[in-house]
């Protein structure tokens, strides 16, 4: 049973399935627009908007904390130089999700996950 289980394990052990959504993170900051599946849409959705709402403080800690969730240094200076500034008057909602339909290989709903201009 489920009782009080949080989060998707998206058919994976722990280990992978952190560095599955570390990266899948740090493209859609990189990026700003990622194509992917609405389960991974869905689970890394919060992690972005809490990363980006940490970036709005430019401060040392704020960069240490960044660097222990995110695997590249680029995407760390890009929430800091970018992101924060962009987003600072907003209170939230960083990120959307456009729903594209079914794969043909093997019939998964994707959907591109994007920053908000």
């Amino acid at each position: 049973m489920r009782h009080r289980r949080v989060g998707k394990t998206l058919d994976r052990s722990s280990g992978p399935r952190r560095a599955l959504l570390h990266n899948l993170m740090t493209s859609i900051i990189l990026y700003e627009h990622v194509n992917t599946t609405l389960a991974k849409a869905k689970a890394v959705k919060p992690m972005v908007e809490k990363v980006i709402t940490r970036g709005k403080t430019k401060s040392l800690a704020t960069r240490r904390l960044l660097m222990k969730v995110l695997p590249m240094e680029s995407a760390v200076n890009k929430i800091l130089e970018e992101l924060g500034p962009r987003y600072a008057t907003r209170p939230g909602g960083y990120t959307r999700i456009i729903k594209l339909g079914t794969r043909h290989g093997d019939g998964a709903e994707t959907a591109q996950i994007q920053l908000v201009k």
